[in-house]
């Protein structure tokens, strides 16, 4: 265990210390109940039964539509006297749902438990507003410290305090290939940029797409992944936390990158979704796709298979990397039904939870002792990688970034997409992390 690792193991387990012994005041929701020593309930308000909880997530459809109603299919069979209402918002992989949620809190009608990425997308939005409670009690009863990645903990705190119970961990990084298209050019699948950038020139000449691409969402995923494979983990990871320079050459040639490799994509890429540009690879129209594991849980719904259909590989540049992003859920502030909320955290954080959810979902258990064998090729190899690789957090997926520093970049990439001005896009990177407080 590294030192930062010891440092945080210390942080967590003297927040659950006192934890246990009261709960800071402002995270004290109404109506909570407490037992005789003071404490809050784990059970919420004894004597009233509550029948209904609400869920808010962002999945409709494919494999996390199906893996969330694989795993609500287990609350009910272990909690049959609550109501579970799905209260799921499609678009732009959580933006639409994420504008819902803002609304409603501003007006103070929190659902009972919502759905966000691990990281400062929580940290730095909803924590920083005082709109969730600690978890750490729950932590406590639990044990989930004993199973759950040592690493991921400080993502989800604050303060020696714990904010969210993650149920999954998804790579960013994976290279999606056809690999007939691949045979039939005779290229292998790359393992460098370099490699790649030679690998899509080649394919240009064709009649295939090289490298399929979606909307604006998925062109931010491409550019944090060019970034990493372009600095490295360490400086990438820099990047957020200001020990790295936005304005210094290395970021520039990592622009310059992702610039060529856009030349390569898609002209229609703005009006697909990321299973409209996904498709494209398994129909034999592009031959490759950048973009997280839940791609494997679609081609699995499209009815494809794996090494005839479509392959997958660390996006080149990134092997011996884990780019990752993780689903939790949280407690907020005055959840309707909090007693409710929490038997549903139960279940989230829990094995059979997790194993019910992640095999359909597509993306691998945060629990160490998660049954193995439910889980196909991808996932296990996944798993493998997890336990080995470097790990970095993802951008657009809420690891590094809080939400304000997302929309900014993510506003600079549009106008990128439109006016490929480097300069501008760098100088325009920079100010970003100014206006944040991260980089002086």
């Amino acid at each position: 265990m590294s030192s930062q690792h010891k440092l945080w193991s210390l942080v967590v387990i003297a927040g659950l210390f006192f934890s246990a012994c009261s709960m800071p005041a402002r995270f004290k929701p109404k109506n909570t109940a407490t037992t005789p020593d003071g404490n809050p309930s784990l059970n919420g308000t004894p004597g009233k039964k509550h029948t209904k909880i609400e869920v808010f997530s962002w999945w409709v459809g494919g494999g996390e539509a199906a893996g969330l109603n694989a795993m609500i299919k287990v609350f009910k069979a272990e909690y049959p006297d609550i109501d579970f209402e799905n209260a799921a918002v499609a678009g732009g992989a959580g933006t639409n749902a994420r504008a819902v949620l803002a609304s409603r809190l501003q007006a103070g009608d929190p659902p009972d438990s919502w759905q966000g990425h691990a990281g400062q997308e929580l940290i730095g939005t909803y924590v920083k507003a005082n709109q969730l409670e600690s978890l750490n009690f729950l932590y406590a009863q639990e044990k989930w410290l004993d199973v759950m990645p040592k690493a991921l903990i400080p993502l989800i705190s604050k303060d020696g305090q714990i904010y969210s119970v993650p149920v999954n961990i998804h790579r960013a990084n994976v290279l999606w290939y056809n690999p007939k298209i691949l045979a039939a050019n005779h290229l292998t699948v790359p393992t460098t940029l370099d490699e790649f950038l030679a690998d899509l020139e080649v394919l240009k000449s064709t009649n295939t797409i090289p490298l399929a691409l979606g909307e604006q969402w998925t062109a931010m995923h491409l550019f944090e992944t060019v970034l990493l494979a372009t600095l490295g983990p360490e400086t990438y990871s820099g990047l957020w936390t200001g020990k790295a320079d936005w304005s210094s050459p290395e970021v520039r040639k990592a622009l310059e990158n992702y610039q060529r490799v856009l030349q390569y994509t898609n002209s229609d890429s703005s009006t697909l979704s990321w299973q409209d540009a996904a498709q494209l690879v398994v129909d034999g129209d592009a031959a490759f796709y950048i973009m997280g594991d839940w791609t494997e849980a679609y081609y699995k719904e499209l009815g494809k298979k794996p090494h005839a259909d479509y392959g997958w590989a660390a996006v080149p540049g990134t092997k011996g990397v884990f780019q990752f992003l993780s689903d939790s859920f949280v407690l907020p502030v005055g959840a309707p039904n909090r007693e409710g909320a929490i038997d549903w955290l139960k279940l989230a954080g829990s094995k059979e939870g997790q194993d019910a959810f992640n095999p359909v979902k597509g993306s691998i258990p945060v629990r160490s002792d998660t049954n193995r064998s439910l889980y196909d090729e991808y996932l296990q190899s996944a798993m493998d990688d997890w336990a080995k690789d470097i790990l970095v957090g993802s951008l657009y997926h809420g690891v590094v970034a809080n939400d304000s520093w997302k929309t900014e970049i993510n506003t600079d990439l549009g106008i990128f997409l439109g006016d490929r001005d480097i300069d501008r896009f760098q100088a325009a990177l920079v100010a970003a992390c100014k206006s944040v407080g991260t980089c002086s």
